[in-house]
């Protein structure tokens, strides 16, 4: 499927954009951390699957790439705009209503701590059709419900394609519930991201 003005008209609209990943991931969350523009004017919330203490120095690499203000979350933080956040790891990133983070010690969803399903399904409680949410590559199924509850309550919602995926099980996830209004590759999604301006 190709881009389209429906889609380029809703993820203009978007405040926030919400990215999920696990296996195989890295490589295009790192290239769209580089490629955003310092006046991106919306709200970056990333949620990358990593093991206790893996990419330790992801948020120092990222940092380093990126244009925009880019920050580790923090429990109680205030969510700023045109900032990059990135769930920690060992936690659960959840929204609240009041516009701030807080982060769950809870039980790890489908093995992963953070889980995409959590962050995504908190965030559709808060943000409804001013969210535009992206699931890439990944080896499980996190992320798919809360992809459909995006969906749901009139987010933009979109996976890689899984043939461009580098693991197919995460966004075939979301395609199979339906999840994913559109599935594009990951060209595509990039020349959504750059037609912000």
């Amino acid at each position: 499927m190709a881009l389209n003005s429906e889609i380029i008209e809703q993820w203009q609209r978007s405040s926030v954009l919400l990215i999920g990943g696990s296996a195989g991931s890295f490589k295009i969350i790192f290239r769209m951390v580089k490629s955003f523009p310092h006046d991106l004017n919306k709200t970056v919330i990333i949620v990358m699957h990593r093991k206790k203490n893996f990419f330790s120095e992801i948020e120092k690499l990222f940092a380093e790439n990126s244009r925009m203000l880019l920050v580790e979350i923090s429990d109680k933080e205030e969510i700023r705009g045109n900032a990059i956040y990135i769930a920690p790891p060992n936690y659960h990133s959840l929204i609240e209503a009041n516009g701030h983070f807080s982060l769950d010690v809870s039980d790890a969803v489908w093995y992963s701590k953070p889980s995409i399903d959590v962050t995504f399904e908190s965030a559709a409680d808060v943000y409804k059709d001013k969210c535009t949410a992206i699931l890439l590559s990944g080896a499980n199924q996190d992320g798919a419900e809360g992809l459909l509850q995006l969906r749901n309550a009139g987010s933009l919602t979109i996976a890689q394609s899984p043939e461009d995926a580098e693991m197919a099980d995460m966004p075939k996830a979301a395609i199979n519930l339906n999840a994913a209004k559109y599935v594009l590759t990951s060209t595509d999604i990039f020349s959504l991201i750059q037609s912000n301006t």
